[in-house]
């Protein structure tokens, strides 16, 4: 058997990654941050323990990556979704309920997220919160800012506030005050976007099948040539 060309082995162990992140969103959903292992993620996905080691330095680095995964891909989504547009108040509508929208349909995923980005570590550096970070910047370019370095880090913020505030235990807010004080401060009709009574109406926005997020049949918006259906392992380095 002759052996695999290096376009192959990447091809596999970028399938690989992308296993392992869809399974580290499943699990910690499933099960909350604490009750998950790293060897319950790699069952899920399939994948021999040692290769979540070989993407990832640890747990909360692979849950962090997921996570952002999840919501860079969701924004996307949202951003691009038909009806197309370039106008840039409903743009930003459009990315206020994505995240929004991803505290109330996803609240155990996104509490943990918050409660990594407090780690003194902070923010890890991965191509999937690189890709969160471009999309909320271009957000704020097509707003119409003036000032972009101050107000992406400002949207950011705000949004990170706000969501916090969603999955506090116990005394979470809902996402209609939220969405109205973001709207006001942006000045957006409350139509825009997607507006929480539709939202209600066509029976929510949550999908449980999230594997659209994590494997592409083309190239997705971090670089990576995307495929699915693949159940091989890859053993390669």
């Amino acid at each position: 058997m002759s052996p695999r060309s290096p376009a192959v082995n990447e091809e596999l162990r970028r399938r690989s990654r992308e296993r392992l992140l869809q399974a580290a969103v499943e699990v910690v959903a499933e099960r909350g941050y604490e009750a998950t292992t790293l060897a319950d993620i790699a069952d899920r996905a399939g994948s021999a323990r040692g290769l979540v080691s070989y993407y990832f330095p640890g747990k909360r680095q692979l849950v962090q990556s997921a996570v952002h995964r999840l919501m860079h891909r969701t924004l996307e989504e949202a951003l691009e979704g038909e009806p197309h547009t370039d106008d840039g108040r409903e743009r930003m509508a459009r990315a206020i309920d994505a995240i929004l929208g991803l505290a109330r349909d996803r609240p155990v995923l996104m509490r943990q997220h918050m409660a990594g980005l407090l780690d003194s570590e902070g923010f890890v550096q991965c191509p999937e919160q690189q890709r969160l970070a471009e999309l909320l910047r271009d957000t704020v370019v097509r707003h119409g800012s003036c000032e972009v370095d101050t107000d992406y880090p400002m949207l950011r913020a705000l949004l990170m506030g706000a969501v916090y505030a969603m999955v506090l235990p116990n005394v979470g807010m809902p996402v209609r005050p939220l969405r109205a004080e973001l709207f006001k401060r942006y000045q957006l009709d409350w139509r825009h976007g997607a507006p929480p009574e539709a939202a209600a109406a066509s029976g929510g926005a949550c999908r449980d099948d999230l594997s659209r997020f994590f494997a592409t049949g083309a190239t997705d918006q971090t670089g990576a040539t995307g495929a699915t259906g693949d159940t091989a392992g890859d053993q390669s380095k």
